[in-house]
């Protein structure tokens, strides 16, 4: 095609080359002048085909010759070069305007030729986001559908070749199987390419949706940019950033020179203050803490005092709950429970090892006390004694008069 015009080469070579290189766009990505040669062939491809009036919107897809059906293909494989041409050029938004009216024009002359399935339509409608999904469903079995039948086809004409060629070989071929084998092959090319161009409709719908988004999505950028203006950092504003931050890191060089050691920080909190400023190593600190202020909250530093200030300390706040105290001062009550603890143990077995009966006697000061005790312990003894002596007397079970056996 390079080396020869285009406008000597006849249709079906020019055809041919635009859907090789449509293909390869397909597969691989392609430089821009040889996608610009595949574009420039399809319209060629397209002003010859007008001019030989080969459709007609009077046709129906029956009444089209199976040589001038892929024909139908060439808006469609002219769409997909135009989407690719343009992902590094700035008026994007041009490109894809210009694919989509090659699609729209592709799927139009389907329509009227009574190839678009009946459950697609080209008017925008507000479907639900179940119907969208049912559609997209029912779209994609029908694109499986259509490369499953392709697939069968080329293998059923590989095989209807090999045996062609078999045959040739070993017997003559009459001139009557020879019309047979072309009205084979007639029918199925002509289902290929109807198989094709099923497959390029499903596509060609898909494609168009993704069109779009994406044109929508570069609009509202596009208007964005208009109504706020591009904003950009001036040399003085980087300068002066820098210097800032060199300031803030020499006064912190400065404020790190202690004339003696400062005791070991063992708050986290307390922590967090002296490195953000808030507070300083020789500060005494009782691990009481705040709680850690998050976002905006730092903007405030000291205490609120409008609502204005309030408001803005609530923005990027967490939304779990905060703890109450610091892990210190969570290890200082474990410490405290855990001296409680064995205290109250070692008071138990203290109790314990002094019970009553491995305490001692010890007589008690005092005769009076003496005498009370021998007399309590003597009467004690009496009524032992008359207690057993009763139990001589009236052995176990002589009150029962009813268990008594008949003398």
């Amino acid at each position: 095609m390079g080396s020869m015009k285009m406008e000597d080469v006849s249709l079906p070579t020019l055809y041919d080359q635009a859907r090789k290189i449509t293909l390869l766009a397909t597969d691989s990505t392609l430089d821009k002048e040889t996608l610009r040669k595949g574009c420039e062939a399809l319209q060629k491809c397209e002003e010859m085909i007008s001019k030989l009036g080969l459709f007609s919107t009077n046709e129906t897809k029956d009444e089209i010759s199976t040589t001038n059906l892929k024909y139908i293909l060439v808006p469609f494989y002219l769409a997909e070069l135009i989407e690719k041409t343009g992902h590094d050029d700035d008026d994007r938004i041009q490109i894809l305007k210009a694919s989509r009216a090659k699609l729209k024009e592709f799927l139009s002359f389907c329509d009227a030729m009574e190839l678009l399935p009946e459950d697609e339509s080209l008017q925008e409608s507000q479907n639900t986001a179940l119907d969208r999904r049912a559609k997209k469903i029912a779209r994609f079995k029908r694109q499986r559908a259509a490369e499953s039948k392709l697939l069968e086809l080329k293998e059923r004409k590989e095989r209807r070749g090999r045996s062609t060629r078999a045959a040739a070989l070993s017997t003559p071929v009459d001139a009557g199987d020879d019309d047979v084998l072309d009205d084979d092959d007639g029918e199925e090319e002509r289902e290929a390419w109807l198989t094709t161009i099923s497959l390029a409709i499903c596509k060609a719908l898909d494609l168009m949706e993704m069109l779009k988004k994406e044109e929508e999505m570069l609009s509202a950028i596009k208007e964005k940019q208009e109504r706020e203006g591009d904003i950009e950092i001036s040399e003085a504003v980087l300068e002066e950033r820098a210097k800032t931050v060199e300031d803030w890191h020499r006064n912190a060089a400065a404020r790190a020179r202690y004339t003696k050691a400062a005791a070991p920080i063992t708050c986290a909190t307390f922590a967090q203050d002296v490195l953000e400023g808030r507070a300083k190593v020789s500060q005494a600190h009782d691990h009481k803490h705040q709680q850690l202020m998050f976002g905006p909250a730092s903007l405030v530093g000291g205490s609120i005092t409008s609502e204005r200030e309030r408001i803005a300390a609530q923005v990027f706040q967490p939304g779990h709950r905060l703890p109450t105290m610091s892990i210190e001062e969570a290890g200082l009550k474990e410490m405290e429970m855990m001296n409680k603890w064995q205290e109250n143990t070692a008071k138990m077995i203290e109790e314990a090892n002094s019970s009553w009966h491995n305490d001692k006697w010890k007589p008690r000061a005092g005769g009076a006390d003496d005498d009370d005790d021998d007399e309590d312990d003597e009467a004690a003894q009496d009524r032992a004694r008359a207690f057993d002596d009763w139990k001589d007397e009236n052995p176990r079970g002589a009150g029962n008069s009813k268990l008594t056996p008949c003398g």
